[in-house]
């Protein structure tokens, strides 16, 4: 009986390991459709639409910045009650790029995590009733002379507020950190299939900015244990989760479709239509 239980069990991880590295391979190998939008900047896409990546259809698309030379500057932007599309938020700051930010209160607007630009608190951290940290808030987007950079919140009440830089953003989880991938409980949040927000970070200084499309036929949607995947397989070595959901949006100025490059799903129709309104934004604009 031992035996046959042991038998029974290193199938199924035999099974789990073939399935993931079948998905490695699948994205990796993919047809990428690549355009560039600005100097150093290149956007991706690829729509999975053969139920081939985690045994769904998933349509994928990310910005990639080169960090170097003349490439384009990091921007948030971010209002302290007015909700605005991503799109919105792009025209207003005459950038040529942005993704949705961090997590915020749909009813009254705001972000509900600390949010600072150019050296101005816009919102503050709103904790938990028990005075506890959402996942979401025990990591950090800072932005310092354009560039992007990663943080982990060190277990202290104000952490966020001793970050010196002029630009700072909580979100999270955090994926992957100094390439070590972060633990994730089995929450419904991390567990379940939605649309999905991320920035992840190379070895070589490149940053995307990227989505995943859900809550569709034509795109099921990941967990966060499937976008740590995702994002690993891309080459990143650090990562973070973004708000998504319904806020999940992607904007191209050069892209057609008023620039939205993914399917927002807020209006439940697979099309370039269902943005919704946020609280804040990661913005990408040329060097000047």
């Amino acid at each position: 009986m031992l035996k046959k239980t042991l038998f029974l069990l290193f199938i199924t991880f035999s099974n789990l390991a073939f399935a993931q590295n079948v998905d490695s391979i699948t994205l990796v190998n993919a047809k990428w459709h690549k355009q560039r939008v600005a100097p150093k900047t290149k956007l991706i896409t690829y729509h999975f639409d053969q139920k081939n990546l985690f045994l769904a259809n998933q349509n994928i698309s990310y910005v990639e910045v080169k960090n170097k030379g003349n490439s384009p500057v990091f921007e948030i932007s971010a209002s302290p009650k007015e909700l605005k599309t991503t799109p919105t938020f792009g025209k207003e700051n005459a950038a040529f790029a942005a993704i949705n930010g961090t997590f915020f209160d749909v009813k009254n607007g705001g972000s509900v995590d600390f949010v600072k630009v150019n050296g101005q608190v816009i919102n503050s951290t709103k904790l938990e009733k028990n005075n506890s940290r959402a996942r979401h808030q025990k990591a950090a987007l800072v932005i310092e002379n354009g560039k992007l950079a990663l943080k982990k919140w060190d277990n202290t009440s104000n952490w966020e507020e001793n970050l010196t830089e002029k630009n700072v953003m909580l979100s999270g989880p955090l994926l992957i950190f100094n390439q070590l991938d972060e633990a994730l409980d089995t929450s419904a949040f991390n567990r379940l299939r939605h649309p999905r927000s991320a920035i992840g970070i190379k070895p070589n200084g490149k940053i995307i900015l990227l989505t995943v499309d859900g809550r569709q036929e034509n795109s099921a949607g990941v967990s966060l244990f499937e976008l740590t995947k995702v994002m690993r397989w891309l080459g990143c070595t650090s990562a973070i989760n973004l708000d998504g959901g319904g806020s999940t949006t992607l904007w191209v100025s050069k892209a057609p479709e008023n620039g939205i490059v993914n399917y927002p799903s807020d209006n439940k129709k697979w099309d370039h239509e269902g943005a919704r309104k946020v609280a804040n934004v990661i913005l990408l604009k040329k060097k000047q």
